[in-house]
Formats: C-alpha cells, structure tokens, sequence
C-alpha cells in the first residue's frame, strides 16, 4: 500500500540553490547527504537540477534495461542505508518477466541485478563537474525519492554513442524541475504471537529452493526477523555483527568465493566470486577491489544472523544483516553451482562466527 503526500516546500530553484550554497561550505559531502541535510529525498534534488546538466527520463523500463548491454563498460552502483555495492563491467544478458507491478528482470555478467520495476517511477541522466571533466551517470529512484540504481559511463570502454541514444530516446517531455514525492507503507505482517509457529516451521523444512523464502514470508504475514526468531536455533540464531570483518578477510586470505546482496525495493545487486582487499576505517568496512568495491556501515549493522534454508540440493547458509528499523541491509553466501550442495569450506567459516 501506498499514500501519496504534498512533496516538502523546498523545491526547485528554492532548493537547487540551496544545495549549492551548502556544496560549497561542505565540498566532500555527497548528493545523498546533502538531500539529507536539507530536510529532501536525493530524487527531489536531482530533479531541482533539471536544466542544468541534468535530464528527466521516463519509459518503459523494461526496455531501458534492455538496452543496457549496448552501454559496453560501466560502474553500476545500488545501495541502501547501510550498503553500497558498485561494479565494472558489462551488463552481458537482460531478461525481463510479468507485466504491471509484477514485472521483474534479471542481469546477468560482470554486473548481475535483481530488478523489480514497480519500484522504477523516474530517472536523470546528471553530468557532475569533476577535477577531471565530468562524470555521466544516469540515476534511478523510486516514488519516494529514494535511489535505486546509478549507472555511470566508463569514459574510455564504454559506448558513447549508445550511451546518447539512450538518454535521446528516454528524455521525458516533463523537463520540470520538481518531484511529488509519494510515500511508502510498510507492508502488513502479524506479531511473532499471532503466527502459528508449528504451521510455520512444517514450511520452512519443506522449503526446496532459496526463493520459496519470500513467498513463505508473505503466506504467513511474518517479517523477515521474527521468521528468522520462529524458525528456531536448527535453522536460525544471532552471531555478533563484527565477526563479519574476520569472514570476509579469511575468505580473501583463501580465496574462497562468496556471493553478497545488497539492495533495495526496485534493485538488488549481487556480487559473485573471489574478493582480495578487505579495508576497514572508521565506521565503514570495505572491499576494495580493481572491479569491485563494497561500503558496509557497520555502525547501522543492529543484529546478524546465521540463516539455514532448507533446499532439494541441501542447507544453505547465509548471513544476513539488519538495521534498528529491521531492514535488511546485506546478505553473504559461499558461491555454489545450482544443483551442487554447499561446500564445506563456507560453513567452517560461517559456523566459526561467535553466537550472541
């Protein structure tokens, strides 16, 4: 459910130059904490921008991504409060499923996504002046003004001349420069004591592939942490958040692939494989790697867990992180070929993480 709400008065030019005036107190802050400041979404102040460097875009987004694989090399970056994900690459194989608020998609390659378009309501192609010339991105953000996905040109590999194209056929004929905001509910769920526990665990054992998860979660209106509380210690049980650093600096050291997570309601990126350079500083921990780079705020991290779903190929562990509000903020696997159960060597490593 959704209600819609009057956007807030600073809007436009009001509020165009008062980011300005604030960029130039504050040069290292980010457009996102910059919205932040000034009481707005990042998509509001995107769109205050319209006109200057910046061009509203709307379609059909199915076949934007579509379109995607033309773009040769880029940076695709998709976050949430307490993640940031960004890739080179190429976007290699789109695919798209449903229609209306059940349309979806699929990337996979270099950058591999999850999409779900009912989430996509409008776009801006941003060229950001830099020490180096400019920096072309183009910026998806849902309803509420909060981003979805950033796409940015690799000025060297990627193709330019797709790269014009696209944004030519998906300029909007709305090159205004405000943005009504609407609002999202949190979705309806019942309290841990209204569940039936017994019906509940029957399905999480029957469970025979990792996706079966969120519809399970739907069937029985639970949310995500109190399943996590039902399904018991056999399937699932909080470890201390830190231990993540030690996980992820052992699977480098090993060389062992990983998959992670990280999203939001219309994008999901995925990384898989081997990674090298963990980094920690300050409150952030970090992967810095020559194709891939993670950020995680471990200071948003409020509780981890150990999660074992049951599947036709065996148990699959994750771990999975959430924030204060009980968002979802990332999710970490061993890497394994469908079909294939999981290796050994993941669960060491995961089972070593000190239970709370």
């Amino acid at each position: 459910m959704e209600s819609t709400h009057q956007t807030k008065t600073l809007q436009g030019q009001a509020l165009k130059e008062a980011a300005a005036r604030l960029s130039a107190e504050e040069p290292r802050l980010y457009p996102r904490d910059i919205a932040a400041r000034l009481g707005v979404s990042e998509g509001e102040l995107a769109a205050s921008k319209t006109g200057e460097n910046t061009v509203r875009l709307e379609g059909t987004w199915q076949n934007f991504v579509k379109r995607l694989p033309q773009l040769n090399k880029v940076m695709s970056l998709t976050r949430n409060e307490g993640c940031v994900l960004e890739h080179k690459g190429t976007f290699q194989k789109v695919q798209t499923f449903g229609e209306g608020h059940h349309a979806m998609g699929q990337v996979l390659g270099p950058i591999e996504t999850r999409i779900f378009f009912h989430a996509w309501h409008v776009a801006f192609y941003i060229s950001q002046p830099e020490k180096k010339g400019f920096k072309e991105t183009i910026q998806v953000f849902d309803k509420s003004g909060e981003a979805v996905t950033k796409i940015y040109l690799d000025e060297k590999n990627g193709n330019r001349k797709a790269w014009d194209q696209l944004i030519a056929d998906f300029k909007s004929k709305d090159q205004s420069n405000a943005f009504i905001t609407e609002s999202y509910q949190k979705a309806d769920t019942l309290s841990k004591e209204e569940i039936d526990a017994k019906a509940f665990r029957n399905d999480w054992k029957s469970m025979k592939d990792t996706h079966e998860f969120f519809s399970m979660l739907r069937r029985h209106q639970v949310h995500r942490i109190d399943a996590l509380h039902l399904a018991g210690k056999e399937f699932a049980y909080r470890v201390k958040p830190e231990g993540l650093q030690l996980l992820l600096e052992n699977a480098a050291e090993t060389a062992f692939p990983i998959m992670i997570f990280a999203g939001n309601r219309g994008n999901v990126q995925i990384h898989q494989g081997k990674i090298n350079r963990v980094v920690p500083m300050n409150h952030w921990l970090n992967i810095m790697d020559p194709n891939f780079n993670m950020h995680l705020r471990m200071d948003l991290v409020n509780e981890a867990w150990v999660v074992r779903k049951q599947t036709k190929d065996g148990i699959v562990t994750s771990l999975e992180l959430f924030s204060k509000e009980r968002e979802l903020i990332a999710q970490f696997f061993g890497l394994r070929k469908f079909g294939k159960p999981e290796k050994e060597d993941w669960r060491k490593l995961i089972y070593s993480l000190e239970r709370v």
